[in-house]
């Protein structure tokens, strides 16, 4: 008899720890589902705030500078991640896609938390220069480049910098083995857009080129 109550006791205590922890995974998964909707509101913020001051450029740059100073006031969304104005926005219409990229020195500039401009990266106004970005691929939220697969040569990115728009077609793609570094190739005569990702389910990353059709 005792030791039937002892059982049913045990079981009781194993029922209400399982009970505890099925309501700390709901409570995680809720916590991640609000955290991430905030960081995306924040980042639809930063990229309407973004068009706002390049429309500006060539009318005041007194308000340029206060309009920045606003966007960089920091807003804690988790540790390590803050609300800071971006360098540039990359758009392709083609696959929806639309990202702010952060400054090269950035903190968020880090492909487990947004696409990436690589420190060997030029800016879009280099004469010849070449503008090279990172991004992850498969299934995360954080997967921007999953539909880089859907391009085909001659279809249309376009980087807003600095006032200006600089618009890029697709002119080959190809892929290279991942071994933590990779070497481009380019044509020297022509300003180019790098977009690199991997391969979903192997050890393979892709390169997308994209050479200047126009600035405007």
């Amino acid at each position: 008899m005792q030791r039937k109550k002892i059982k049913n006791k045990h079981k009781g205590h194993l029922l209400i720890i399982g009970v505890l922890l099925i309501l700390i995974g709901i409570g995680t998964l809720i916590y991640k589902y609000y955290q991430r909707n905030e960081i995306s509101n924040i980042e639809e913020n930063n990229i309407i705030e973004f068009y706002e001051i390049q429309e500006d450029i060539s009318v005041n740059q007194e308000e340029i500078d206060k309009k920045t100073d606003e966007v960089q006031e920091e807003v804690k969304v988790e540790k390590n991640v803050e609300k800071e104005s971006y360098l540039a926005v990359l758009k392709i219409d083609k696959i929806k896609l639309e990202r702010g990229i952060y400054n090269i020195n950035s903190k968020n500039n880090n492909v487990n938390k947004n696409i990436k401009i690589l420190k060997e990266s030029d800016m879009p106004d280099k004469e010849n220069g070449n503008v090279i970005i990172a991004g992850h691929s498969g299934s995360s939220y954080i997967a921007y480049f999953k539909n880089l697969v859907k391009l085909n040569n001659g279809d249309e990115a376009k980087i807003f910098y600095n006032g200006k728009t600089y618009i890029y077609n697709l002119v080959r793609s190809y892929e290279v083995e991942k071994t933590g570094k990779i070497t481009l190739s380019k044509n020297k005569d022509k300003q180019t857009l790098t977009l690199i990702t991997c391969k979903t389910n192997t050890n393979k990353q892709i390169v997308f080129v994209f050479e200047i059709k126009n600035i405007i």
